[in-house]
């Protein structure tokens, strides 16, 4: 190994830290080390910022060449003198794989591991979302937060940063397979918009997430203030509120219920219906205006 590698002595680098969030100086962060561009810069600057930073390698296994991957990472974090740990995953090729990997990492790595996502990865997001019929949650796309500090740098500004310092980086295969919908969104949807926009959307998707978090946020606080095991308030309630309020109520693990079942604990609010199902075995059934939830079917109880 060379000289310790300094990146807060780089002038770009310096340049692009004001529009990062990381925490104070002297913090302990764990960034997540794929080898790829955006997980490489965001390590350099983590380093630059003054943080005292570790890194974590996912193993995918699912590539020929994914110890070169590792490798790669592996000499990143030596070359910036700060730790390295690689993580083996159980993963076989199938069905919702990208799904699958990423919910693999997140249970390795922790809820405060440090991502590399940029605004060109919050745009598709926004855009896969829109596919999917999201409301104003999910069309908010990628929430800024301790966890994703370099949110407002560009994926060429994170390749930028790699190859100023001279520090390799991989470009995962997988990223341009259009077997994978992200891909297409990355590959196809957003260079044609920008065709027909005749200008960079990403800045205008960014901008439209970020309104659409605001709003959600304010009718959120609005929902708060409503019982949703009232039913004669719950049907009184404008729209937007009465599902919010379902949807808390009946959330698991933080995932809320699906707008169908929403819709059918609503009607039960309204006097349509007496119960529903709600899933995971779960009941709704109207008592003297009252909404209670039960576990079982009538028969079992």
């Amino acid at each position: 190994m060379g000289p310790i590698l300094r990146p807060a002595d780089d002038e770009l680098v310096r340049s692009l830290l004001p529009r990062c969030s990381f925490p104070t100086a002297g913090s302990t962060v764990r960034c997540a080390l794929s080898g790829g561009a955006d997980s490489t810069a965001l390590t350099l600057l983590a380093v630059a910022s003054g943080c005292e930073v570790s890194t974590v390698h996912a193993h995918h296994g699912l590539r020929p060449d994914a110890d070169h991957d590792r490798d790669v990472a592996a000499a990143t974090a030596e070359r910036l003198g700060v730790p390295f740990q690689c993580v083996e995953l159980d993963l076989v090729d199938g069905p919702n794989l990208e799904a699958r990997a990423r919910d693999a990492r997140r249970a390795a790595f922790g809820a405060d591991v440090l991502t590399g996502h940029t605004a060109d990865d919050a745009a598709e997001t926004v855009l896969l979302a829109l596919m999917r019929g999201a409301g104003g949650r999910g069309l908010g796309g990628i929430p800024p937060g301790p966890t994703h500090p370099i949110l407002e740098l560009r994926r060429s500004e994170t390749r930028g940063v790699c190859d100023r310092l001279d520090v390799p980086y991989v470009d995962d295969p997988s990223n341009t397979n259009s077997r994978f919908r992200r891909n297409r969104v990355r590959h196809e949807v957003l260079p044609l918009l920008a065709d027909i926009g005749r200008k960079d959307i990403v800045p205008n998707l960014v901008r439209s997430a970020a309104l659409l978090r605001d709003d959600d946020a304010h009718l959120d606080a609005l929902a708060l203030t409503l019982d949703p095991t009232d039913a004669r308030a719950l049907a009184a309630a404008p729209l937007p509120l009465a599902r919010r309020a379902v949807r808390r109520w009946l959330a698991v693990d933080g995932m809320p219920p699906d707008s169908a079942t929403v819709s059918r604990v609503l009607a039960v609010a309204a006097g349509d219906a007496v119960g529903c199902d709600v899933g995971r075995g779960r009941r709704v059934e109207r008592t003297e205006q009252r909404l209670r939830l039960s576990v079982g079917s009538p028969h079992e109880r």
